[in-house]
């Protein structure tokens, strides 16, 4: 086994991570979100942000550095127009998946504080919901594509 093979190991189980992760927890929340339940919601969200934490988190600290190494080791150029369009598409992921991080944070409580209180979500999480939902899509969006660049590299 080559150095060259071992970093591109972990670059491909560091996609794998963040891909799988993102379906899990998208899967988990929504789940979650359409049985109104805020002490089930409550639970989930508390499992996904600690998820996304430990995980997430990792794999996308993960991603820069094992594409560095690769990228010196293959004496692959910065100016390549694939690599390049896959760095643009993973800091947009990464303006996606921040708040997201908050937002999920703020509906576990608000989840945590009706269900304490024996009392219906409030209007806050309905629309920090919605939001996190359609932050999703650019976000685990722009992941998919670089996924595509990483193993295509079509230009």
């Amino acid at each position: 086994m080559t150095l060259y093979f071992l970093i591109k190991y972990l670059h491909v189980l560091g996609a794998i991570v963040i891909l799988g992760t993102g379906t899990g927890i998208a899967f988990f929340m929504l789940a979650a979100h359409r049985t109104h339940d805020a002490a089930f919601i409550a639970r989930t969200a508390a499992t996904v942000v600690i998820a996304d934490m430990i995980f997430t988190l990792s794999a996308v600290l993960l991603q820069p550095v094992s594409g560095g190494l690769l990228m010196m080791l293959s004496a692959t150029s910065l100016t390549e127009r694939w690599l390049l369009v896959s760095l643009a598409l993973y800091a947009l992921a990464g303006v996606f998946w921040v708040p997201v991080i908050f937002m999920q944070m703020e509906m576990r409580d608000l989840a945590q504080a009706a269900a304490d209180k024996g009392l219906p979500l409030p209007p806050r999480y309905d629309a920090l919901f919605r939001r996190w939902f359609l932050f999703g899509i650019p976000g685990f969006g722009s992941v998919m594509i670089i996924l595509w660049l990483m193993m295509a590299k079509p230009f």
